[in-house]
């Protein structure tokens, strides 16, 4: 297909945040001012998955091939307090999926050092060209009032626990008593006044001045860690995207635990020859045993500590490689993503998240912290068991797909988890068996659940395929796709985009 210069594409988890996008875009924005655009909606329409209380990270390459990946995860908190002396407000509760219940622990010291409000400023700062002030109006309408779809009236459902522990969560969420449902207006007037000031007062309010002073008095007196001089310290860090090659492409990835985890996927994948043939091969059960030995030897690896840039890359030097390939070859969380493709060449991939929220919303913001200390997956060494001040690894992983040197594919996804593996099996669709993005990112998925000892799937595939694994593991065959395995959010540069209808994805096209 031949790429359009004249089109820009958006895809998001929430029509709300695409068209907020396109907006921006049609006005003259780049990708980079779009997707800030997104980040800013999404803590608005999607406030189960994202928050400027959260965390994430954002992709990015220019036309001119400049090439920034942005970390605004967050942080351990606890700078200036004995740690020692503390008792951190933090209990678990399980949200239940339509096919799978998973622990959550929330509470004041579950709330790490947050990042999205900061990151999504400095990307603006970095690379944006419009004023901030257009970039926000599209978040401040829609806190003023909009409908809420039956995707976020679902999150809203399965979260209750946590928004009732607090007044404001239950006055937001839960009016009068009863919890809003679909197609009544959901409206957040703290947080549009605190978006409205925005473009003046920036974030120095919220990480320097009163609202950090409240946010550390509620969290000495309510069993918290995060301290004004938490907030303070925050930085932005701007790193090398993890460069990954995959046959004769080239994946831009998280320098982070999911980005390392995909490459090392890909790479034990192409070494165990491939797990493709003929394309009508997806989904028989030769692939599907294929692909369940590889989500295991992934996972076994992970377990041994290979989950950053740098062990991958020892990894790889190393003899082991091609025993876990052999292996593979006998066998045969609330987040959300955006991605933006505008027509000048520019392309922007992000990822944010807000766990599940910890229930405690900032005074006067409308806005809930995140439960990151809570989220076992980001904590292998145990929970509270690192320094102060540290930045958190995540599962999150933003990317893009190169093929000689020219962005062919901008993905992510949101699923905790399950994120590495959703992207995984999207990305060698795509590649391996020239499948169409929207049957790559529509086809059902697998998930193995090293935790339960359980593979973890998807209604679709074929009853030969099934029974294949079934004589291997335990298998969990869910009712009907589900959020539980992810949300891939896709778009290809110039032609078009997939919005996972797991997460309620949305596209939107701007023709210029």
């Amino acid at each position: 297909m031949n790429m359009k210069k004249n089109k820009a594409v958006v895809a998001a988890g929430h029509e709300a945040v695409a068209e907020a996008a396109a907006l921006i875009l049609e006005a003259g924005g780049n990708a980079f001012d779009a997707v800030v655009a997104a980040g800013f909606a999404g803590a608005v329409a999607e406030p189960m998955l994202t928050s400027l209380g959260g965390g994430g990270f954002a992709l990015t390459r220019t036309a001119d091939h400049q090439e920034i990946f942005f970390d605004f995860f967050v942080d351990t908190p606890g700078l200036g307090l004995e740690s020692s002396k503390l008792e951190p407000h933090f209990y678990p509760i399980d949200v239940d999926f339509s096919g799978s219940t998973q622990e959550f622990n929330i509470g004041l010291g579950s709330a790490a050092v947050p990042g999205t409000l900061k990151g999504l400023l400095h990307i603006h700062e970095r690379l944006g060209r419009m004023p901030l002030q257009e970039v926000v109006e599209p978040a401040v309408k829609l806190a003023q009032g909009h409908k809420l779809n039956q995707v976020q009236a679902y999150f809203i459902k399965i979260l209750r626990p946590i928004l009732e522990i607090s007044e404001t969560g239950a006055e937001l969420y839960e009016p009068g008593g009863r919890l809003i449902q679909v197609g009544e207006t959901l409206s957040n007037p703290e947080l549009a006044d605190f978006l409205r000031h925005l473009p003046e007062e920036k974030d120095n309010n919220f990480y320097a001045g009163d609202i950090a002073a409240r946010i550390d008095q509620d969290m000495r007196t309510g069993g918290g860690l995060l301290t004004a001089q938490d907030l303070a310290a925050y930085r932005v860090i701007e790193r090398k995207p993890l460069r990954v090659q995959y046959h004769n492409h080239t994946l831009l990835t998280a320098p982070d635990f999911g980005g390392s985890l995909i490459g090392l996927s890909l790479l034990l994948q192409e070494k165990a020859g491939g797990l493709a043939g003929p394309v009508q091969d997806w989904g028989g059960p030769e692939h599907l045993l294929r692909t369940l030995g590889l989500m295991r030897e992934v996972e076994r690896l992970r377990k041994q500590g290979i989950s950053s840039p740098q062990a991958l890359a020892d990894f790889i030097a190393g003899q082991e490689v091609q025993a876990s390939a052999e292996r593979i070859r006998r066998f045969s969380r609330g987040t959300t993503h955006v991605s933006v493709a505008d027509s000048m060449g520019n392309i922007a991939s992000m990822t944010c998240s807000n766990g599940e929220g910890s229930g405690y919303f900032v005074p006067g913001t409308g806005i809930m912290l995140n439960n990151m200390m809570g989220e076992d997956d980001l904590h292998p060494g145990g929970f509270h068991a690192d320094p102060p001040g540290q930045r958190v690894g995540s599962m999150m992983s933003p990317s893009a797909l190169l093929h000689d040197n020219e962005v062919k594919l901008v993905f992510g996804s949101g699923g905790s988890k399950r994120i590495r593996t959703a992207l995984s099996q999207v990305l060698t669709q795509v590649v391996d068996f020239q499948r169409d993005l929207s049957e790559a990112v529509l086809a059902p998925r697998m998930y193995w659940d090293g935790d339960e000892e359980t593979l973890q799937v998807e209604p679709g595939f074929s009853a030969e395929a099934m029974q294949a694994l079934q004589e291997q593991v335990q298998v969990n065959l869910w009712e009907a796709p589900d959020l539980y395995f992810g949300g891939v959010h896709a778009v290809m540069p110039g032609i078009g985009g997939v919005g996972d209808p797991r997460r309620g994805g949305s596209v939107a096209v701007v023709e210029l």
